[in-house]
């Protein structure tokens, strides 16, 4: 029987910032029997996760984890810390900081949104003078997205950490570290930060189904006189449950033998390893997009993202028509632009379970896509890439 679609052998080259491709390894570690997670065999699995968990988020303090989506890690962290009314200030960094400042006010959040250009992070200048105004300290949270997935631009969390404490401010602070954590560095503690939330579909290398929030002793307090209903998120109820190792309700049993899995992981490779290998990675994917002639979103070269790079297409063509032409002709999955720049960008993704060849291999296939699509560039990204692989790599 013919047929007109094509037929793809090999594996599918997921190239899209996250999800991202889950290790055999964590793959097999969730193909496990269900367990009685009010037994003792769950109980030991969910303490060492919750250990686990900290050395990811470098954090001495509770982390907690949900049986959600990111979007539910964004809505425990105001549920628990916020009450209706309460004023805060967020920066537009893109279309994931657009859509956290959407269901802040939806719970009736006066969120306070610092315009930006979708090229550049959150400013700490902008964030210290407009706190430094707030003389009566009327902002009761600053809330920024760590590394915006929708352009590959990265804020600097610490530089914002030290604007909100130049400003004298006490509002807390929260940070969106979905695309980032376990892959670019981060430190909950010695940053400060009162809330990071994550899940676990990006650098965490499992499937969607994990939401994480990691809390300051500040941000328990402020959950212990805050007025926002809430029963799922709470984690009063949730980090009473944790001290077992056992959770308030049925918990995502084999995700969590993922996430331990995941977590032995990252450690055996040593995350500091892990985050020099995503820097080399995105270098090398900027590079083979400067020598195709093609413009990166990202305009500040210390905001550029090491998990992904977002690239802009040649006035007059269409980046969703390329992305279907590379989809259809060499099997891969690229990022679509999102919101405001939808059609005007695509994402290379090159994070989690990835190495040097993976990443010729996606670096190829846009290439070759590029040329199937006649979009206009010069050849030779690729060559690009392997220069910069090869003149970063150890010795």
């Amino acid at each position: 029987m013919s047929t007109n679609a094509p037929v793809h052998t090999g594996r599918h080259f997921l190239q899209i910032p996250g999800p991202t491709n889950v290790p055999d390894r964590v793959l097999r570690a969730m193909d496990m029997p269900t367990i009685d997670h009010r037994g003792p065999e769950f109980a030991q699995l969910g303490r060492e996760v919750l250990e686990g968990c900290k050395t990811v988020f470098r954090t001495e303090k509770p982390v907690i984890i949900y049986p959600s989506s990111g979007t539910g890690a964004w809505e425990a962290a105001i549920v628990n810390t916020l009450s209706p009314g309460d004023k805060v200030l967020m920066a537009e960094t893109g279309h994931f900081a657009t859509l956290w400042c959407a269901l802040a006010r939806r719970f009736r959040i006066e969120v306070e949104f610092l315009p930006g250009d979708w090229r550049h992070g959150a400013s700490p200048e902008a964030i210290e003078a407009r706190l430094r105004e707030d003389r009566g300290h009327a902002i009761k949270a600053v809330m920024v997205v760590h590394n915006e997935t929708s352009t590959g631009v990265t804020s600097r969390i610490a530089e914002i950490r030290k604007a909100i404490d130049r400003a004298a401010h006490p509002a807390l602070f929260m940070v969106d570290t979905i695309s980032s954590l376990g892959s670019i560095s981060y430190e909950h503690d010695a940053w400060g930060v009162d809330v990071t939330v994550s899940c676990s579909q990006k650098g965490l290398m499992l499937p969607p189904g994990l939401g994480f929030n990691a809390v300051s002793d500040k941000a328990l307090a402020a959950a212990k006189s805050n007025t926002m209903p809430r029963s799922y998120w709470d984690w009063n109820e949730i980090i009473a449950s944790n001290v077992s190792g056992g959770w308030p309700y049925t918990p995502a049993t084999n995700l969590l033998y993922g996430l331990k899995e995941a977590i032995t992981m990252l450690q055996e490779e040593g995350l500091d390893n892990v985050f020099a290998r995503h820097l080399r990675h995105a270098a090398a994917a900027r590079a083979a997009v400067r020598a195709w002639g093609l413009e990166i979103l990202c305009l500040n070269e210390a905001e550029h993202s090491p998990i992904l790079t977002a690239v802009v297409m040649p006035q007059g063509h269409d980046a969703d028509h390329f992305r279907q032409v590379t989809l259809d002709h060499f099997d891969m999955s690229l990022g679509a632009g999102l919101s405001k720049v939808k059609g005007k960008v695509f994402r290379i993704g090159h994070l989690g379970h990835f190495n040097d060849l993976m990443l010729m291999g996606t670096l190829a296939g846009v290439e070759m896509g590029l040329a199937r699509a006649r979009v206009p560039h010069n050849p030779g990204g690729v060559t690009a890439a392997m220069a910069s692989l090869l003149g970063s790599a150890a010795d």
